[in-house]
């Protein structure tokens, strides 16, 4: 299929296909006349892209990953035990950012708790959309 067909079908733009290309995510074949050509298999490829992303893997990440990645159905399995040390590293590195996010939203919160009632009504009316 090309890159159209793969747009339409993942949901995922051209540009951001041929970014996944220059990474070393995806490896169209290449015809003669410079045209990629995608397989069946690169429709499930760039959903679990997508999702890794999601999970805060960067693309370098995902590159060395998905050689070891097998799959069942629709399903990623960590087949490698190099795999697992990295899933795990970036495991403890998303649950450290978590972390320090919920100690800022606690800090806010405290913060905001202290503002006179008279200050927050007027910060809230602030907020409020416009009618």
């Amino acid at each position: 299929m090309r890159i159209g067909e793969l747009e339409r079908r993942s949901g995922v733009n051209r540009r951001l296909l041929r970014y996944y290309e220059e990474q070393g995510l995806l490896r169209p074949e290449r015809k003669p006349n410079g045209y990629r050509e995608y397989a069946e298999p690169d429709v499930a490829a760039v959903r679990h892209i997508r999702n890794l992303l999601a999970a805060g893997l960067s693309t370098a990440t995902i590159a060395d990953l998905l050689p070891c990645m097998g799959k069942d159905g629709d399903d990623l399995i960590a087949d490698c035990p190099e795999l697992l040390l990295d899933l795990h590293r970036e495991h403890a590195r998303i649950q450290a950012a978590i972390h320090e996010l919920e100690t800022a939203r606690t800090t806010l919160e405290a913060v905001i708790a202290t503002a006179p009632p008279e200050a927050e009504r007027a910060a809230r009316a602030m907020l409020a959309p416009a009618s």
